[in-house]
Parts: structure tokens; sequence; C-alpha cells
């Protein structure tokens, strides 16, 4: 267990797409969507084993640090980072990356997920980012995981490889927005990855690059120069401007970004579908938490509370019970939830 390895978990969403079971105060990285933990509980018990618990540092709001504290046995308060306001993912990991360097040292690396991803098989999942951390130092690079896809997916970004550097580690050529079906489908038949989110680089190789790509931030970090106090969180998001992603303020203008394919069952729990992929199914392939009883239905995602939820005759349904509030939709609106959401009467878009 590398001493000067930290992983930085992101878990400020609220996830609105799995209302009405994730409201602000209790959003989906601390439901038990895919087994009997909360979802940021069960990222954090997977880190574990590859930087210890005391080099774990959570990015999240002021909103959800206790719920966060109570959700992660041994997490202490320093480990949290509380972003005074949203600002994007950029934002959120240079502040994250000033904090590892303050802690480790100019030769801190950090890897870099998110609290609400499935993960078939940890310990393969671990070996990737131990990979992609020591690529990251030997290039002083900026490393990015791409996922072997398992099926053309109009849903993720992708990343089309360039070429190799070393073994396994290849440039990055460009990274793909959201595609549609037919050019999905070309690119996972020409080898491109999806674009999970995983990142892995030294601290301070960040910080050199953000300064040098990243105008949006430059005043941001000018505020952490030349003084002797500790790096304000409310200076340094004071001064950012708007709201930018570190794809697109960092690793779509840096000429250092390289990719490792990672094959450990990943998966993004987006939406209600995502939970026909990772929960378990019964025969008839519904993925049910709760009381559910099924007859001549199949491939529904099902979810209560309390209660009973009785299906028969349906397919391909979403239907979430939770203090008194009933959701019922199909599998395949399930990625627009959104936009229901915010038709919502405040009581009913603001559940406790």
């Amino acid at each position: 267990m590398p001493e000067s390895l930290y992983a930085v978990v992101l878990a400020g969403g609220i996830g609105s797409r799995f209302w009405p079971l994730s409201t602000p105060d209790r959003p989906k990285q601390l439901l038990p969507l895919i087994g009997d933990h909360p979802m940021l509980t069960e990222t954090v018990a997977r880190l574990v084993p590859l930087v210890g618990l005391e080099r774990i540092l959570i990015l999240t709001s002021e909103r959800l640090r206790a719920p966060i504290l109570a959700a992660v046995p041994g997490l202490t308060a320093d480990q949290i980072l509380v972003e005074p306001r949203p600002a994007g993912t950029c934002a959120a990991l240079t502040w994250a990356a000033v904090q590892v360097a303050a802690r480790g040292g100019p030769e801190a690396r950090m890897v870099c997920v998110h609290a609400d991803w499935a993960i078939g098989d940890p310990a393969r999942f671990r070996s990737t980012l131990a990979a992609a951390a020591e690529a990251a130092a030997a290039q002083q690079g900026l490393a990015t995981v791409g996922i072997v896809p398992t099926r053309p997916d109009p849903g993720f970004g992708y990343i089309e490889p360039g070429p190799t550097v070393t073994g396994q580690v290849r440039r990055v050529a460009r990274f793909i927005e959201k595609p549609d079906i037919p050019r999905a489908t070309e690119m996972v038949a020409a080898g491109y990855l999806w674009n999970s989110g995983i990142f892995a680089w030294r601290a301070t190789d960040l910080l050199a690059e953000v300064r040098t790509v990243t105008p949006e931030l430059a005043a941001a970090l000018a505020t952490l120069e030349g003084t002797d106090t500790a790096p304000s969180a409310e200076a340094f998001f004071g001064a950012v401007r708007g709201g930018i992603s570190i794809d697109v303020g960092v690793l779509e203008r840096s000429r250092r970004v390289i990719v490792l394919a990672g094959e450990f069952g990943w998966d993004d729990v987006g939406t209600w579908a995502a939970l026909q992929r990772v929960r378990r199914h019964d025969a008839e392939g519904n993925a049910t938490f709760g009381r559910v009883v099924t007859m001549r239905a199949g491939h529904n995602v099902v979810h209560t509370e309390q209660g009973a939820v009785v299906l028969y005759g349906v397919d391909d349904l979403v239907v979430v019970v939770r203090d008194g509030v009933t959701l019922v939709t199909t599998v395949d609106l399930a990625h627009d939830l959104k936009t229901l959401v915010d038709t919502l009467p405040p009581d009913l878009k603001e559940l406790p």
C-alpha cells in the first residue's frame, strides 16, 4: 500500500433520476441501491485495501457532511472536503489536488472515482487504479481509465485511444460526447472505450496543467499562493469562474492525457433502469428490493421501502414506493426522470 497514494471520491450529487428515493438530504450515494449498504460505504470499502481509510478524501457539500460521516465508520472530519458552492468537477478535483499535495507532498498521487458506481470485480478494479497511478507518475501525465464496452451505449461518452506509450498505456486521441446508437456501434467495433470518469495523476501535475490550460481556474489557484495560511476553500471556490467539468476544462485541452483500458464489471448507476444490470434478478429478469411478488411479469425494476408490490402480466416497468409516494414509469423513460421531477409540486420534489 504506497503511502503517497490517495483516493478522492466525488460524492456531492443529488441523484434526481432516482426520485422519489433520492432527495437532497438523502441522495443516491447514501442509499443501498445495489447491495445491503449505501453506495458510498461500498465505494470506500473497495478503496481501503488500495490506499487505507486514512488516505480517502470525500468531495461533497456541507449539507451532506454529517450523513457521510455517519455512513462511513472511521472516517474523520478532515477527510471531508466541502465545496462551498457547486462549481463543476474541474474545480472540485483541483481543490482535492491542492489538499493531496499539502498532505502528501510533491510526489503524492491521487486516484479519482465517483461514489455511485457498481463494480463487479473489486480486486481487478484496484489493480487497474494502481496501474493508472503508476503510469501517470512515470509519464508525468494525466491518466484516465477507459472501460472496454460491453454494448453500444449512447448514454456514455467515448475515448479514442491513440498511439502506444508503453505496454498497455496509450495516448488519448480524442474524447467524443454521447453519440447516437449507430455511431456508438461503429465506435465499439473500432475499439473505442467508454469515458468512465476514473482518473489518476500526481496532484502537482494536475495543478500545473490547470494553470496552463484552464484560465477559468487560474485566478482561483492564485488565491492560494504567497500565503502561509492554510488553503481556504471559500477563497478558492469564490474565485472560480463559472462551472466546468474536468473533461472540458483540462483533459480535452491537454496534450498529456493517457489512457489504460479497464475490464472489471464497471457500471454507472445513473438511472433506475441501470439496476437491471447490477442487481440480482429473479428467473424472469426482475430486479427487486423489498416485498415484491410477480407473476407473468419480466424485466421490471421494483423498489419498495414499505408494504408490498404485486405485478401481474406487465413487463419493463419501474415501480418505486416510498413514504406514501409511488412512481410508475417504464425502463425506457427512466433516463429522463429529471424532466418529470422538475415539474413536480415542491412538496413532492423535495421529499425529506
